[in-house]
C-alpha cells in the first residue's frame, strides 16, 4: 500500500530494484584490490594499502554540465557517465594521486532501469579507465524536480599519494618544457555557449545535431558528444618513468584559467600556438561565433587536455612515454621567469 501510495506521487521504488540489477555486472567489473563488499550497503567500504609509508587521500567531485542536454537530445546516454568520472580522476591525477574509488549521483525525473543502466554503464566504463573502483552511489528519483527525459549526473572521486611525491609545483622553474597531451574534443565545459552557437535550445536542435559535417567527419552530434579523455593511467606512468614538476587539467576557463593553477609564484607559462594540432570543432566553433582567439583559449581546451611541465632535457622522453600509452603529446611552450600567468605568443 505504501509502495502504491509513493508511486502514485511520481516515485516507482521497483524502477530503483530493478536498475540495481541492472547495474551489478558493470559495477563488478570496476573492483579492483581493496575492494571490501560490494554495492547495496549504507556505505562503500575501501582498504588501503600498506604498501604507502604516509599515504595523503587527494579527492575531486564534478558534474557533466549541460553537455547532459546533448545527451536527452540524441537520447543516448551510455557515455556521459565517462564525462563525469574524467572530470573527477583526471583532477585528482593532477596531484600525483591514483584515484582509488568513485562514487555517483544520479538524479533522475523518472527512474527507466533501462536508461539508468546505460549512463552507469558509462561510469563503470569511465572506472575501468581510470583503473579505480565504482564503489556506490545514489539513484534519486525526483518528479516535479526533473523533466521525466532529463536527469543529473555528479561524481566524487578519492585518490591515493605518498606524500613525498605530491605533484604541488614546488619543483617547477625557469627553463621547464611543456608537454601537451591531446584532448578528444570539447570535453565537458564550454557547453552552454557550444549549445547556443549551434542553435541546440530550439525546435531545430534535433536536427542541427543530425547535419553531418564534413570538416568533422562525423555529425554535429557525435562530435558533440565525444566522451572526455581520462589521462590517469598515462599521467601516472609518465610521473613514475620520467618524472614532472607541475601539471594542469584543461578544463572549464581554458588555458587562461587553468595554466596559472600549476604555477608557483614567480613563474610564468608560454605557450606557442602552432605546436600541437587544434581539433577541427574548434575551428568550426570559432567561424560559428566569430568568438575571438583570446575567447576561445578562455573557454575551450583547444585540443589540449592536460600540460604538464618537465626538466628541458626530458622533454623528448616524456613525449615518447605518452605515446608509448596512447596518447598524442607535443611540446608546446615553457616556463619563465613571471607573475603567474600564461601568455600565448
Amino acid at each position: 500500500m505504501a509502495t502504491d501510495a509513493y508511486k502514485s506521487a511520481g516515485v516507482n521504488v521497483e524502477a530503483g530494484y530493478e536498475s540495481v540489477r541492472l547495474i551489478k555486472d558493470d559495477v563488478k567489473r570496476t573492483s579492483i584490490e581493496g575492494v571490501l563488499g560490494g554495492i547495496g550497503g549504507f556505505g562503500g567500504l575501501f582498504e588501503i594499502s600498506k604498501d604507502y609509508k604516509d599515504p595523503v587521500l587527494v579527492s575531486g567531485t564534478d558534474g557533466v554540465g549541460t553537455k547532459l542536454k546533448i545527451a536527452f537530445l540524441l537520447d543516448k546516454h551510455d557515455t556521459i557517465g565517462q564525462d563525469c568520472v574524467a572530470m573527477c580522476v583526471n583532477d585528482v591525477a593532477c596531484s600525483g594521486a591514483k584515484p582509488i574509488f568513485f562514487l555517483d549521483y544520479l538524479a533522475v525525473g523518472k527512474n527507466v532501469p533501462e536508461k539508468v543502466a546505460q549512463i552507469v554503464k558509462g561510469v563503470a566504463d569511465g572506472c575501468v579507465s581510470a583503473g579505480c573502483a565504482l564503489v556506490g552511489g545514489e539513484t534519486a528519483e525526483m518528479p516535479g524536480f526533473y523533466p521525466e527525459d532529463e536527469y543529473d549526473l555528479a561524481g566524487f572521486s578519492v585518490g591515493i599519494v605518498e606524500k613525498t611525491k605530491i605533484t604541488d609545483g614546488d619543483r617547477a622553474k625557469a627553463g621547464d618544457k611543456l608537454i601537451g597531451i591531446a584532448s578528444s574534443g570539447i570535453h565537458s565545459n564550454g557547453y552552454s555557449l557550444v549549445r547556443k552557437l549551434f542553435d541546440l535550445n530550439g525546435e531545430n536542435a534535433k536536427a542541427n545535431l543530425s547535419e553531418y559535417s564534413e570538416e568533422l567527419g562525423m555529425t554535429i552530434g557525435e562530435a558533440l558528444l565525444t566522451p572526455t579523455r581520462i589521462y590517469v593511467k598515462p599521467l601516472l606512468k609518465l610521473i613514475d618513468e620520467v618524472g614532472i614538476n607541475t601539471v594542469s587539467h584543461i578544463t572549464g576557463g581554458g588555458f587562461i584559467e587553468n595554466v596559472p593553477r600549476m604555477l608557483p609564484d614567480g613563474l610564468k607559462a608560454v605557450i606557442h600556438k602552432g605546436s600541437w594540432d587544434v581539433l577541427p570543432i574548434f575551428e568550426l566553433l570559432r567561424k560559428k561565433g566569430d568568438i575571438p582567439e583570446m575567447d576561445m583559449y578562455n573557454t575551450f581546451n583547444m585540443g589540449i587536455g592536460m600540460i604538464v611541465a618537465v626538466d628541458p632535457d626530458k622533454a623528448e622522453a616524456a613525449v615518447k612515454c605518452l605515446e608509448a600509452a596512447g596518447e598524442r603529446a607535443y611540446i608546446i611552450g615553457e616556463l619563465a621567469e613571471g607573475s603567474k600567468d600564461v601568455e600565448i605568443v
